[in-house]
């Protein structure tokens, strides 16, 4: 009985993680560890059909739980990235490059201003080069920012 809802269990928690292939690893983690989790806790309430409900209702709310913990770390690596952004963009001189890591996910990136300049309108923009390495894989983005009067740096390129 006991081996059965584990396998309810762990079946309902792959049904989940399959609707959430948008999220990436992380969150496809998060959603199969908290279902599994939930399932758990589920199987220890109640008793008879009332314990499958239970074991039903734990696994959904601790895959939706899971999904959100998951889908946070890739916040994490933007803002890590968002960070070392504004930062050069604000006081980086022209061709210094600033790195970022994620000690978690182990996903990095670079940033550098490569041009410094003023438009004919007085606002100062800069472009710029960044990278993201995420899994050994590295993409090359270029791109201007310029300054809004409240102090805020908005790509427009």
């Amino acid at each position: 009985m006991k081996i059965t809802r584990i396998a309810i269990v762990f079946a309902a928690a792959f049904s989940l993680a399959a609707c959430a292939t948008d999220g990436g690893q992380k969150e496809t983690a998060g959603t199969l560890i908290g279902a599994g989790l939930g399932g758990l806790a589920g199987s220890q309430i109640g008793s008879g059909s009332g314990k499958l409900a239970a074991v039903g209702a734990g696994v959904l709310l601790g895959a939706i739980l899971g999904r959100e913990t998951g889908r946070s770390l890739d916040k994490a690596d933007r803002l890590y990235a968002e960070r070392t952004a504004a930062q050069s963009l604000e006081s980086a001189p022209t061709g210094a490059t600033k790195a970022w890591k994620n000690p978690d996910s182990g996903n990095s990136g670079t940033f550098t201003p490569t041009r410094t300049y003023e438009t004919s309108e007085g606002q100062p923009c800069r472009d710029y080069e960044t990278t993201v390495t995420i899994d050994g894989k590295t993409e090359i983005v270029r791109g201007t920012a310029c300054r809004e009067p409240d102090g805020r740096w908005t790509v427009v390129n």
